[in-house]
């Protein structure tokens, strides 16, 4: 079983986004689940790009109510 941490980071921008995401996935488990909840629109590809150079998968993403969500599991 693998925990799963939040991170809101709704109302900020980029870079802040991935800034405040690279910090908290740095103190997670391998295999660990960071759920990421932004309101930035270009939120979409910066953690699709983030996840692609670090090597963490991008376990899905989801937009409701202009509140993007993203699973991300450290490897």
């Amino acid at each position: 079983m693998s925990d799963k941490t939040v991170l809101d980071v709704k109302g900020l921008n980029c870079p802040l986004p991935i800034l405040r995401a690279k910090k908290a996935i740095k103190d997670l488990a391998a295999g660990a689940i960071l759920e990421v909840q932004a309101t930035d629109p270009g939120s979409v590809k910066d953690f699709d790009a983030f996840c692609r150079q670090t090597g963490n998968s991008l376990l899905g993403q989801q937009e409701a109510g202009g509140v993007y969500t993203f699973q991300i599991q450290k490897n």
